[in-house]
């Protein structure tokens, strides 16, 4: 009788663990109205923008352009083609690198990401301080952004982790839109408490025509597509 006991509570241990892990799996576009999207990088490899293209929960998608003062994605190009193929909006990103020279970060940038392609604002994606202290790392940073923003007319969407927010850019930033990348099941509140337009709520996300992991992300409340589309 011990043994069944014992039997029992090992099978509903196990059940409740199953059903806990399929609500684990259940998409949050699948359970909710909000705006959602995807970023890709080559990190996705080869996507099957076909199969993205018939989600209908996929409204927009940001795309890695380039990195640092040199580096371009080397599936840049044909993803944003393909996407606009789909007729999904798309959007490109640049990953700042604060101790590169960011003239020529820039230079970088505008060669992928070219206006007359755009449907979104340009997103920069800062996530190091590269060993700098915070205030030096914001000079750098504030410099960067001012070009951006010189060179497209408008001000960038700003991606970063909540953690890297709190410690170097609250307070700072409060003329920019930000993404958040916070992967937990709450939404995500920074130190000072500003608005957040985007969350990034998970780096692990799965979705038809794309092998193995992507970023998911969504608008935050009422906030809708139409603050930031590209301006032409």
């Amino acid at each position: 009788m011990k043994h069944l006991a014992s039997y029992i509570t090992f099978f509903l241990s196990l059940l409740s663990t199953t059903l806990y892990a399929q609500d684990y799996d259940v998409q949050c576009e699948d359970t909710c109205s909000h705006i959602h999207g995807i970023d890709l990088s080559h990190y996705q490899g080869n996507v099957f923008w076909e199969t993205i293209g018939d989600n209908t929960h996929m409204a927009y998608v940001y795309l890695k352009a380039t990195e640092g003062g040199d580096r371009i994605d080397a599936t840049f190009e044909r993803n944003i083609w393909m996407a606009h193929q789909q007729g999904l909006k798309v959007g490109s990103y640049h990953f700042y690198r604060p101790k590169s020279d960011q003239l020529r970060q820039l230079r970088n940038f505008q060669s992928q990401c070219i206006p007359e392609e755009q449907d979104l604002i340009p997103m920069i994606d800062v996530e190091s301080t590269g060993g700098l202290s915070t205030d030096v790392f914001c000079d750098s940073l504030f410099y960067f952004l001012d070009l951006v923003e010189e060179a497209y007319q408008q001000k960038p969407l700003i991606y970063t982790g909540r953690n890297f927010y709190n410690k170097h850019l609250q307070g700072k930033i409060d003329d920019y839109k930000i993404m958040i990348a916070m992967y937990t099941e709450d939404e995500p509140v920074v130190a000072d408490d500003r608005e957040i337009t985007m969350w990034q709520y998970t780096g692990k996300g799965n979705i038809a025509g794309i092998s193995g992991y992507v970023d998911k992300s969504r608008f935050m409340g009422n906030h809708s597509l139409r603050e930031i589309r590209f301006r032409h």
